[in-house]
């Protein structure tokens, strides 16, 4: 006999499969994190990256100090004075937007890359200072000299940050997925039978990233190179033993990570953990300078933000690694720390 409606509902195999369903999906705590959790963390981190602030103070140089004190009067503006050589040096490297050349009859040329935003913006803000300081409206005849220099693009900024991040990311699933893996299959609890040191069977996954390492990077860079023609300023050698330096680092993190997780589940949700505020932070995609002053030692002490900020170095500035001692500690304090605490608590079984 019947009870009715709910009672049908309740047998329903399609109400059954539906619930298990539901409660399967509640039991994924990764699930849940990239369903609800990851978008409003994104969120969270884009809105403060691009929320409303006052209007950056954009760099330019100039080629006099008469130029360069008009410059200055505009609050907009950051100005130094500067040769016409070492001027176009600063706009190859990004670091000025724009140069201001006094000419010997009294007009003004602007060298800038006119396919840059920012230099664009600098090129009105720099003549209407001139303008003003000289003044009247167009008291000063000006022209302009376009640019493109290879660096300062932002194909070239980005291409760091995505090596960077290419670097992190199969260190880090890589070597804590494999294992994992091995520990889910009882290889681990055969291995710790063994005469074995425990240091040398971590320390194995660290030197077999390097092998990979070689491929990825040369065909990524190579690519960026002979499409986009991405400049290489820095010394190779050093280029290279960065890379060395940076896989490294993430390995060892990649190691903790995987130290005590028993199932593919746990794993996942401690590498997202670990990998999520770098993905937002660290300035793959955008200057990691947006982010507010409160928490930019945070951001800094990041070994992705570090490792962004030293190819950006080598690859756009060519600057040696002695001039980047600090981005050098960090990586090196997150390759000997995780690795140290690894060896610790490090679970066989």
């Amino acid at each position: 006999m019947s009870n009715g409606p709910t009672s049908n509902l309740e047998t329903s195999s399609l109400f059954q499969l539906t619930a298990v369903r539901f409660k399967l999906f509640l039991r994924e705590p990764e699930a849940i994190f990239w369903t609800f959790v990851f978008p409003i963390l994104l969120a969270v981190g884009l809105g403060l990256a691009f929320r409303n602030r006052p209007a950056d103070v954009l760099q330019v140089a100039a080629t006099t100090p008469q130029l360069t004190q008009k410059l200055a009067s505009d609050k907009g503006l950051t100005a130094s004075t500067m040769n016409e050589a070492d001027g176009t040096h600063a706009l190859a490297t990004g670091s000025a937007l724009l140069l201001a050349i006094q000419n010997p009859d009294g007009s003004v040329s602007y060298k800038y890359d006119d396919t840059n935003p920012d230099a664009r913006t600098a090129r009105l803000i720099a003549d209407r200072a001139i303008q003003t300081a000289s003044g009247q409206h167009d008291a000063v005849r000006a022209d302009n000299q376009l640019v493109h220099e290879k660096g300062a693009r932002y194909i070239d900024f980005v291409v760091p940050g995505l090596l960077g991040m290419n670097l992190m990311g199969p260190a880090i699933w890589g070597l804590g997925f494999a294992i994992v893996e091995a520990r889910q299959k009882k290889l681990l609890k055969r291995l710790v039978a063994s005469p074995m040191p425990k240091w040398q069977y971590l320390a194995s996954f660290l030197l077999s990233r390097l092998i990979m390492l070689v491929i990825e990077v040369v065909v990524f860079l190579g690519f960026a190179g002979l499409a986009f023609g991405v400049p290489f300023r820095g010394s190779l050698w050093q280029l290279g033993f960065l890379c060395i330096l940076i896989s490294l680092s993430f390995s060892a993190l990649g190691l903790l990570t995987a130290s005590r997780a028993k199932t593919m589940e746990a794993a996942s949700g401690l590498m997202n953990l670990v990998m999520l505020p770098m993905w937002i932070l660290s300035g793959v995609f955008f200057s990691a300078s947006r982010f507010p002053a409160i928490i930019q030692p945070f951001v800094r002490a990041l070994p992705l933000t570090a490792a962004i900020d030293a190819l950006r170095g080598n690859m756009l500035q060519g600057t040696s690694l002695s001039q980047m001692l600090s981005q050098i500690t960090i990586l090196l304090a997150w390759l000997v720390i995780p690795f140290a605490i690894s060896l610790k608590i490090f679970r066989w079984r």
